[in-house]
Formats: C-alpha cells, sequence, structure tokens
C-alpha cells in the first residue's frame, strides 16, 4: 500500500517521487514505468473520437488514484484519490488516512484545521468540504437529515450550519488542485522541478512567405538561477529561429543537443517520387535531429548537412507514437484575403482544407508497420500534401504531425543575417 504525503495545490507523493500539478504527462508516465513493481494495474482513458473535449485520465487502478490531464496541455491539472482504503495518506507528516486511523470528518478537522462551511450536493448525495488547492467528499448515503435541514433553514443558513456533515460521516473522495475552485481549475505552468535540465517549448510559430514556410521560431521554456544561487531558480523564456538552409551548428548553437539522432534506414516515400529517383540508391542517409520535449524532428540532408524538412507532433493519444513526444503548441499563419491573415490552431483536417483549400492528389496511407510481427494497434494514418506542408491525419480527423519543407535549394532563401558565401 502507498504511503504518501498531500501537499494542497501543489502535489501527492513521496521521498522517491510525486506527481506534481503542471507535470508533463510523460514524466508522470517515467514515473509509473519506474516504479511498476509497485505501482501495477493502470489504466490510459481518453477520448478516441474527440481527444480535446476530455480529460487525458492515468487511473492507478490499485490505489485508487487518478492523474487528470489537460487534454490541451498535456500537464497535470487534478490529483483525485478516489478509494481512500487502497492508500495511506499524510499531511505535514502526520497521517489522516491509514489502517489504523479513518478519514472521518473529525479527523480531518484536526489534521487540516477551520475551514469554509461545507457545500452539499444533492445530486451526488455529498458534501464537500474545501481547502485551498484541496477539497474532501463525504458520503452521505445513509443519513437522511439533508432534506430536513433545507426545510427547516433558509439556504444560507443550511450552508453555515457545522452539523450539517454528520459525526463518523466518512471521506469518500479527495481532490488536489489549484486555486479555490475545482470545477474551474485549470493546469498550472510546469513547477522547476519538471525541468531537469530540458527545455521545452512554450509556442513554435512556422515561418512563411507566399510560396511555404521558411522555418520555425520557437519560443523555450527552461529553469535557469541566478549568480549560482540555487534558490533564486526560476523559469526563463528564450526565442530562437531555425530556418531550412541552416546547419548543422546553427540548430546546436540555437537549440542545443539534441536528445537523440536518428538516421533515416530508407525512405519509404521514394516510391511517389519520378520514375528516375525510384531506382537511385541512397549513398548515404539523411538523419533527424530528434528533440522530444519541443515535440520536434528536424531532418538534415546527408551530403550538405543543411535543414531540409521540419516534423511537428501533437501528441494526440492513441497515434503510433503517442508519448514520444511532448505536444508541439504551433501556430501557422495564413492569408485568408487581401490584406488580411490569421494564424492557424486547429486540431481536425477538416477545419485547415476550409481555410487551405482540398489536395489535388489522394492520400498516402502510412501504416507504421515494419515487419509482421510489428503491428500498428490505432490504425493507418492519412498524408496529404498543401503547400509544402503534409498534414498525418488520424482515422478521428484530427492532426498528428504536420511536416514541412523547404523550397528547392536553389532558391532557398539565406539564414538572416548571413551571407549566401556561408553556405
Amino acid at each position: 500500500m502507498l504511503d504518501l504525503e498531500v501537499v494542497p495545490e501543489r502535489s501527492l507523493g513521496n521521498e522517491q517521487w510525486e506527481f506534481a500539478l503542471g507535470m508533463p504527462f510523460s514524466q508522470a508516465i517515467c514515473i509509473l514505468q519506474k516504479h511498476c513493481r509497485i505501482i501495477k494495474n493502470v489504466q490510459v482513458l481518453y477520448s478516441e473520437q474527440t481527444p480535446l473535449s476530455h480529460d487525458l485520465i492515468l487511473n492507478l487502478t490499485q490505489d485508487g488514484i487518478k492523474l487528470l490531464f489537460d487534454a490541451t496541455t498535456q500537464r497535470l491539472k487534478v490529483v483525485e484519490v478516489y478509494d481512500l482504503s487502497k492508500v495511506k495518506l499524510k499531511y505535514c507528516g502526520v497521517h489522516f488516512n491509514s489502517q489504523a486511523i479513518a478519514p472521518t470528518i473529525e479527523q480531518i478537522d484536526q489534521s487540516f484545521g477551520a475551514t469554509h462551511p461545507g457545500v452539499y450536493n444533492a445530486a451526488e448525495q455529498l458534501f464537500h468540504l474545501n481547502f485551498r488547492g484541496l477539497s474532501f467528499s463525504f458520503q452521505l448515503d445513509s443519513w437522511n437529515e439533508a432534506p430536513k435541514y433545507e426545510k427547516l433553514f433558509p439556504l444560507t443558513h443550511f450552508f453555515f450550519l457545522f452539523p450539517q456533515i454528520p459525526h463518523g460521516a466518512m471521506v469518500k473522495r479527495m481532490h488536489i488542485y489549484t486555486g479555490n475552485n475545482l470545477q474551474e481549475t485549470r493546469a498550472p505552468a510546469m513547477p522547476l522541478a519538471c525541468f531537469l535540465g530540458n527545455i521545452y517549448a512554450d509556442c513554435v510559430d512556422v515561418l512563411r512567405d507566399g510560396t511555404g514556410p521558411l522555418g520555425l521560431k520557437l519560443r523555450l521554456l527552461t529553469a535557469g538561477s541566478g549568480l549560482g544561487v540555487m534558490a533564486d531558480a526560476k523559469v526563463r523564456f528564450l526565442e530562437r529561429s531555425i530556418f531550412f538552409g541552416d546547419s548543422c551548428q546553427d540548430v546546436l548553437g540555437a537549440l542545443g543537443s539534441p536528445h537523440k539522432v536518428f538516421y533515416k534506414s530508407e525512405d519509404k516515400m521514394k516510391i511517389h517520387s519520378p520514375s528516375p529517383h525510384k531506382q537511385v540508391p541512397s549513398k548515404c542517409n539523411d538523419y533527424f535531429f530528434n528533440y522530444f520535449t519541443l515535440g520536434v524532428d528536424i531532418l538534415f540532408d546527408s551530403t550538405t548537412h543543411l535543414v531540409k524538412k521540419v516534423v511537428l507532433h501533437t501528441n494526440y493519444p492513441g497515434h503510433y507514437n503517442f508519448n514520444i513526444y511532448h505536444r508541439c503548441d504551433f501556430r501557422i499563419p495564413l492569408a485568408v484575403s487581401v490584406g488580411s491573415a490569421v494564424s492557424l490552431f486547429v486540431s481536425q483536417w477538416d477545419q485547415v482544407q476550409e481555410l487551405l483549400g482540398h489536395p489535388m492528389e489522394k492520400p498516402v496511407v502510412l501504416h507504421r508497420s515494419s515487419s509482421a510481427n510489428n503491428t500498428n494497434p490505432f490504425g493507418s494514418t492519412f498524408c496529404f500534401g498543401l503547400q509544402r506542408m503534409i498534414f498525418e491525419v488520424m482515422q478521428n480527423n484530427h492532426i498528428a504531425s504536420v511536416t514541412l519543407y523547404g523550397a528547392p535549394r536553389a532558391t532557398s532563401p539565406a539564414r538572416p543575417g548571413s551571407s549566401s558565401s556561408s553556405r
């Protein structure tokens, strides 16, 4: 049985690990994988058809805990303990729930002190006792006094009577969140403890001209400290730009070392090239810089070692690559009429076609199975090409990734501030 410390408006955890509000989904998965012998039977719950309409949930069925992640940011929003009989809980080092201590209203009052009066939800037959960043729900199935109180007293008086929660009432659920209202809470910014030396993308803007993409402008987050004093650590914001035709050194100087370098073993899209190119073997392989915490891949030409392609990942659940990359919050500017423009921040392929038009060619079907023993349980995706951009679309009509291509090398623009001779 897990023995965990409750920190209102912050986290649930122990000395080895903690589920902190604002934590990225992938970091919670890493904790579960590392402690798989202790934390077992974990479910991933999401909406298959509309993945942005409901929270992304990790359900620790053995321990009675749910971790609710915001569907858009994929950061931890709420920690819910829905079965207190499966876990030990303490506050400020003192247990208020264990095999020897029942989580009654008296115990909660003793452990957490005075609070605002509880609120009764007649539909759920639950009383909610709220602290800042923490709430307890008490089950009233066997207690029928609430309707009588409602009849005897005005509603305002009813909510301010302490006897509204009967002695011995047990906590049914507990929630940890930020702010004063569970229904209105949002996932907070990622805490400093979750950076772990990595950089993250706050947002990514696609730079375009009249013909297509030119590169990326990234607003990055990192944990920095002043004058070497860790107590002064804070989140820093950086802006960096990557252009097609940039060298490896340009990219390394802007974004730092990638998490992984991946060399392409074969080009499966070559079959869609003109006939002479299908039979030309590659003398050397192009390679990717994989930036997992940015949700970005950058492809370099094997001969020139210059950027020729960029891939942006949305990290939707139900996709073959889910949880490999962090979600990339990207925007694509579009000219919709003379003298006006909008930024494309949409999640579905139908919306993209309304703004960009319909592709002239049929989509390429992407199976993502390299052998008979390596199948894709989520099904195929479809790749549509528009304006030097390839949109990978899932079967639920949501965009899994966008691949950006640079202009042909002869017309590729030079990086601002650099001369063409540097290439």
